[in-house]
């Protein structure tokens, strides 16, 4: 009998109770937003994107968005916006061909204004890809809608070759207290300090699949892929954070150890090779800092890190200016310093740019021009921090930033507020 081998696994015990009663479980993480505030888009939006309605298609400079309620995290998805409000409720708009918004949007332009979510849970945390959406609730479970897409198409969701244009509940067993989403791959960090990833593995990113069944699982099948796994690394490693970047992925443990897999093509794992790293990679170039990394955020190519202290650094591609670094740039294979900017208490990346939240509460754009992402109100690449400025942004600081293919969306707050 099957079940027999699972009761080596460690901490099966623990499990087994989470099951007869989930709701014991009440999931916390240092990720998840505390400070509540309005919504505000820049970028271009040709696909509803900005949440502004079917004719504003492209904002310069940051636009408010009309919400029901409070906000308190903020996900730019490829061609779509996430909003998870103070209540546990999820709001998106922007592109549904893959179902990617979570809801029905067969009425004529409703996909380019915030529409509501249907999920029974309070959610406390919401990520998002390229086609691809994923809500956490209160009680550790794992909600997600749309599709994955490898270089051929789509491949499914959690099931081979099926999308689902509504929310589905992904199959764990461990309660999860924090997620992250690459362009088409998630990652799960359980209470028990395991990392759980699905979704494709082309370039390495799931960290579990060898370079042989990366492509749609090989004679495996699609399921090796859709279906989150464990992925496993030497000795007992706790991990307590996960970050994404487009093709890539970073892990830390318990420790601080910073762990990489995905594609490194221009060193954005801050490997000194570019192969992809098909397995998770302890990173060494993270580790002779003297304070520890708090936040990361990765685009295409690209990397931005945050230690304690609040200095950004970047490494990866150095073009159109995504490492802030001046215009001499050459592509970086270790963290470096970005100057110009105050202590910063967040970061984000976009495909090709670049952004850091200050702690005062003021936003640093950097990078590619071209989407207008930037806030500075034309096409102009910046190569250097740029603050950030316009009519929405005065007297309100700004929480957090989330940039996606083509635009950007800001959640902040209004400063007699705090």
């Amino acid at each position: 009998m099957p079940a027999k081998k699972t009761a080596t696994k460690r901490k099966s015990e623990a499990i087994v109770e989470d099951d007869k009663d989930p709701k014991k479980v009440k999931v916390s993480h240092r990720s998840y937003g505390k400070e509540a505030g309005q919504v505000l888009v820049l970028g271009q939006g040709d696909v509803g994107q900005l949440g502004l309605g079917e004719d504003i298609i492209e904002r310069k400079k940051p636009a408010l968005v009309s919400l029901p309620e409070k906000i308190v995290q903020v996900i730019a998805g490829g061609m779509h916006t996430v909003c998870l409000s103070d209540s546990g409720h999820v709001y998106t708009f922007g592109c549904n061909d893959e179902g990617a918004l979570g809801r029905d949007t067969t009425e004529e332009g409703s996909e380019t204004v915030p529409g509501k979510v249907t999920l029974e849970q309070k959610v406390v945390q919401v990520s998002a890809g390229d086609s691809h959406t994923a809500a956490l609730t209160e009680d550790g479970i794992v909600y997600i809608w749309g599709s994955f897409r490898d270089n051929n198409g789509v491949i499914g969701l959690l099931e081979p070759m099926k999308a689902s244009p509504l929310p589905v509940k992904v199959p764990m067993t461990e309660a999860v207290v924090k997620i992250a989403s690459g362009n088409d791959h998630l990652v799960l960090v359980t209470l028990e300090g395991n990392l759980y990833t699905s979704g494709t593995a082309e370039q390495g990113q799931l960290g579990r699949v060898p370079e042989h069944f990366s492509n749609r699982g090989g004679r495996k099948g699609l399921c090796r892929l859709l279906v989150p796994q464990m992925v496993k690394v030497k000795g007992k490693v706790h991990f307590v954070d996960a970050f994404c970047g487009a093709y890539f992925t970073f892990a830390v443990s318990k420790e601080g150890h910073v762990y990489g897999f995905g594609l490194s093509n221009y060193h954005q794992l801050g490997t000194k090779s570019t192969k992809m790293c098909f397995v998770p990679v302890k990173l060494t170039c993270f580790k002779n800092s003297t304070t520890s990394w708090v936040d990361f955020s990765g685009g295409q190519h690209h990397t931005l890190c945050l230690d304690a202290a609040g200095q950004v650094y970047s490494l990866g591609r150095a073009e159109y200016g995504r490492l802030g670094l001046g215009q001499e740039t050459e592509e970086k294979n270790e963290p470096t310093a970005v100057m110009g900017m105050e202590p910063a208490s967040g970061v984000a990346c976009g495909a090709s740019v670049s952004y850091a939240v200050t702690r005062e509460g003021s936003v640093y754009a950097w990078g590619m021009g071209t989407n207008l992402q930037l806030g500075t109100g034309d096409e102009q690449d910046e190569w250097c921090p740029v603050k950030m400025t316009g009519k929405q942004l005065e007297n309100r600081s700004v929480l957090m930033a989330s940039s996606g293919g083509q635009h950007t969306v800001l959640l902040v707050k209004d400063k007699q507020e705090s």
